[in-house]
């Protein structure tokens, strides 16, 4: 039986995060998402992230469905709702993540009212920086856009137009059209 969570510092906060992947998911072919499935990276590596995107193979993606249907590789977004669990997020699951390639890793630290957005830069991560308008905009997912103090707060409204703006974005189109390919 998996550890017990509260409604309000994870069940909420991971709808919430699951509800802006999906905003994404849903108009961009050749991407797909989920939420706690294990993810096969290494031997003695099978994490379950909270939230994932992976570019489908089909589409290009680094990731292979395996026959039982599990991810094998490492997705191209893994992302965390971070509660009683911020050491393990920032610790071993980065280094993990950092060790298998995955392309951002986002960590909602619920508690301190923070969001972390990690891009793989060679051998290391290094933390993307939000626009001036407070918006973060995904390096990996053209058009990914979150406005990291909406999502913190709820307001999910404003975290919905933001992501609407983001994948009316012209990167975005262009990056549809090279899934397409």
């Amino acid at each position: 039986m998996s550890s017990p969570v509260t409604h309000e510092n994870h069940g909420s906060a991971h709808f919430s995060l699951i509800g802006w992947l999906f905003l994404y998911q849903m108009v961009t072919p050749g991407v797909d998402g989920g939420d706690n499935s294990t993810l096969s990276l290494d031997i003695g590596n099978t994490p379950q992230s909270d939230a994932y995107l992976i570019i489908l193979p089909s589409h290009g993606g680094r990731v292979r469905i395996d026959d039982k249907g599990y991810i094998v590789g490492a997705p191209e977004l893994a992302a965390e709702v971070s509660a009683t669990s911020t050491s393990i997020d920032l610790g071993d699951k980065l280094k993990t993540y950092l060790q298998n390639g995955v392309r951002e890793y986002v960590v909602w630290r619920v508690f301190d009212r923070a969001i972390d957005w990690f891009v793989l830069r060679g051998d290391h991560y290094e933390p993307l920086k939000s626009g001036t308008d407070g918006i973060y905009r995904s390096e990996v997912f053209p058009g990914l856009w979150l406005d990291a103090a909406a999502l913190i707060a709820r307001d999910m409204a404003t975290v919905a137009r933001v992501a609407q703006q983001g994948t009316a974005s012209p990167e975005h189109a262009a990056f549809v059209a090279q899934l397409k390919k």
